[in-house]
């Protein structure tokens, strides 16, 4: 007997759902039973399509056979030499339906530049529509029409070539967006700054952008995502209730040379002073962000804020930072910004190994000074976690140096992968470690240190 035969029609319908549309229609050949049920189906999904007479014939046909019967979602990927208006029809055809979600990633190779960067003016116009996704090719300055989209919640514009006026426009024809990705977006207008300005927007994450400046309006917004090249500015950074911030700042050797006294290399002083003042101004940035609750930052990052020290805001509200780090990047601003976390209760440190300059802060103990550890001693650190410990000596050195100066430590969890070329021996980690909780074993203060490898807890030590 076929028991998924047997199923209730919207169940098998449900299950087509998960199937990319031509693959739905193959069940056709099944059985009697099967051969309606693509009119029932209510996503669309036609993925790595190539635009030829035939794929397009096979979609016309699909929605012919559909009818009017409800839909939820449109998924198109393809790439070839588009018909623009036959797809208008298609979108058209879905938006009557009542679609939710529409996704366009389509790579038109017409040698037309104007045609391939065409928009679609049909999905600009939906009082239904709550997620929509462009990508490649399209070029919002040609953005024509009313745009009338009331319910939109989520905007993801991917390698979308964009304009001051047009993104405005059509940012304030959305009151309810709450998600908006900005991926490899570009700007045929020199110098030219981005606004982000939403007053509903919760969710904003912007990657590989090369846009000039940014300015940020976003009273509501509680997640950001920023892994983008160091802009020129930011003029405006306005995220009253950020919860979470993600900040991954791209940035070359050489400009990482020019902004580290003394010069490494031999530049042009105007170089070296452009790129000073693009790394202060993410002080700009940070000031924004200053109510964030939870902080993630990269190594570059973290070597940027190195010129804005000065200017950093007090972080009050952050409970939880996670920095990452690479032997190729400084800590000079690691004592400024834990000075700057009056309430930072969790500290995860992806790596511990850096770059060592005359200006490594006294957060470490890679430089022998008289202050040693005087940002840690003001710090209210309860929870340290170390991650890609490799146990090597410098490691070693660094978590005595934590445990001697974090004065409200209460636990400290060490993460090492098995079997890794690049460290030590496990048991031999845990002999050093075993070693080191010994001398803090009649303080006064407590700290629970604990090994673990490949996420499994391996040993435990109590000082």
């Amino acid at each position: 007997m076929d028991l998924i035969s047997d199923l209730p029609e919207e169940i098998l319908c449900h299950i087509l759902s998960f199937l990319t549309t031509k693959e739905a229609a193959l069940t056709s050949v099944l059985s009697k039973r099967w051969r309606g049920l693509i009119a029932l189906v209510p996503n669309l999904v036609i993925d790595h399509c190539d635009f030829q007479q035939s794929f397009m014939d096979f979609v016309d046909r699909v929605l012919a056979l559909q009818g009017n019967s409800p839909i939820k979602r449109f998924y198109l990927n393809g790439m070839g030499v588009v018909d623009f208006d036959r797809v208008d029809c298609w979108i058209q055809n879905v938006m009557l339906r009542g679609v939710s979600e529409i996704v366009l990633s389509i790579y038109d190779n017409a040698e037309s530049v104007a045609n391939s960067r065409r928009m679609f003016p049909k999905v600009f116009q939906n009082k239904k529509l709550v997620k929509l996704v462009l990508s490649f090719v399209l070029d919002i300055s040609l953005m024509c029409g009313s745009i009338f989209l009331p319910t939109l919640k989520t905007l993801v514009l991917e390698f979308v070539l964009v304009s001051v006026d047009k993104f405005e426009i059509l940012l304030h024809a959305l009151p309810a967006l709450e998600e908006l990705v900005l991926d490899s977006i570009y700007s045929k207008d020199w110098g030219f700054t981005l606004t982000v300005s939403s007053a509903s927007l919760k969710a904003l994450t912007i990657k590989y952008s090369s846009i000039a400046a940014f300015s940020f309006d976003t009273p509501s917004l509680v997640y950001f995502y920023y892994s983008n090249l160091v802009a020129e500015d930011y003029f405006v950074a306005k995220m009253e209730n950020l919860f979470e911030a993600r900040i991954s700042l791209l940035v070359s050797g050489e400009d990482i040379a020019r902004a580290r006294p003394p010069h490494n290399i031999m530049l042009e002083d105007d170089e070296d002073d452009n790129v000073t003042i693009r790394f202060s101004n993410v002080g700009n940035l940070m000031s924004g962000i200053r109510n964030v609750r939870c902080l993630v930052l990269s190594h570059d990052t973290l070597e940027v804020l190195s010129i804005c020290c000065e200017s950093l805001p007090m972080f009050i509200n952050l409970n939880s930072l996670t920095i990452k780090s690479d032997d190729s990047r400084g800590w000079q601003a690691m004592p400024a910004l834990l000075r700057k976390c009056p309430h930072l209760e969790t500290l995860v440190l992806e790596g511990l190994l850096h770059y060592v300059t005359d200006k490594c802060g006294d957060a470490c103990d890679c430089v022998s000074r008289e202050e040693k550890g005087r940002s840690l001693t003001s710090c209210p650190v309860k929870v340290l976690e170390i991650k890609r410990f490799k146990g090597r000596m410098k490691e070693m050195h660094l978590i005595r140096h934590f445990l001697d100066y974090f004065p409200c430590l209460k636990e400290m969890k060490i993460y090492m992968e098995e079997n890794d070329p690049a460290q030590l021996k496990v048991t031999e980690v845990s002999e050093f470690m075993g070693e080191i909780m010994m001398e803090y074993y009649n303080k006064s203060s407590s700290c629970n240190v604990q090994l673990l490898v490949s996420g499994n807890l391996y040993e435990k030590w109590t000082a």
